[in-house]
């Protein structure tokens, strides 16, 4: 099936849903897109002169490029929908993650981001031009080369250390972070207070500033421990879940819809 021919009119679009490890799914992208996911995670290698989307190197085809299993199909929905992934909802967010430092490849993303003008946000200083996806680096990312770039169709997902540390939220807009390196609790019982209360600090302390957060790590099998864990996320204000199980979150965020 092409991307183009999928049918999201019935599909409610997920605000804080994150797919993480998107290209492990059976179909990349369409799985997220289907079950609602407004962000994707997309790893890539450079292979051959070419940006391959792969969890492991091994996993890499050199049919599958950043632009032929993400950003095609992307441009052909917001083509289809107006302008934006889902129609009438202007949020999709590609975290681009890099998953070794070699030197070519953050320049080929951004030239891969670049091939999509009416698709991808760009950046030139502090100005943004907003595009139906906004892609975010993660992973090896080159943070002197990205500030070098007078116009760069990438922004910076920083890390817990860089709160405070003066980055404007136009050039990094998100911080992500290991969940098991700054919490010990994986949802067994209830969150400890002094744990809850530094949760919500640093929630604080990146809103003030203009950045979301996001943690990785969290426990994603199935049970009560996983559900503790995202309520504590979301009560917390914490603006991605980050999951592998794409119809297990979908659930959890219908069912906290409804009770809300």
């Amino acid at each position: 099936m092409r991307p183009a021919e999928i049918d999201l009119t019935n599909v409610t679009p997920l605000h804080g849903a994150h797919a993480h490890s998107d290209s492990d799914h059976d179909r990349p992208l369409l799985d997220a897109l289907e079950h609602g996911f407004t962000s994707v995670e997309a790893d890539v290698w450079y292979v051959g002169g070419e940006v391959l989307v792969g969890h492991h190197r091994a996993d890499t085809d050199p049919s599958r490029t950043l632009a032929s299993a993400y950003l095609e199909p992307l441009a052909r929905l917001a083509a289809h929908h107006d302008g934006s992934v889902f129609p009438g909802h202007p949020e999709f967010q590609l975290l681009v993650d890099l998953k070794h430092a070699h030197p070519d490849l953050y320049p080929a993303v951004e030239d891969a981001l670049r091939q999509f003008p009416g698709l991808v946000s760009s950046w030139q200083d502090r100005e943004l031009t907003e595009g139906a996806v906004t892609a975010v680096l993660s992973g090896d990312r080159p943070r002197t080369a990205m500030t070098s770039r007078p116009t760069r169709h990438t922004s910076y997902d920083g890390r817990l250390a860089d709160l405070g540390g003066g980055l404007h939220h136009t050039f990094m807009p998100l911080v992500s972070d290991d969940w098991t390196a700054a919490f010990t609790w994986t949802g067994d019982g209830p969150m400890p207070e002094h744990e809850r209360t530094r949760l919500h600090e640093i929630v604080t302390s990146a809103h003030a500033d203009g950045h979301l957060v996001r943690f990785w790590a969290t426990p994603d099998a199935v049970g009560d421990a996983r559900t503790r864990v995202w309520t504590e996320l979301r009560d917390a204000g914490v603006d991605y879940l980050n999951t592998d199980d794409l119809a297990g979150l979908r659930d959890f965020l219908a069912l906290e819809h409804v009770a809300g």
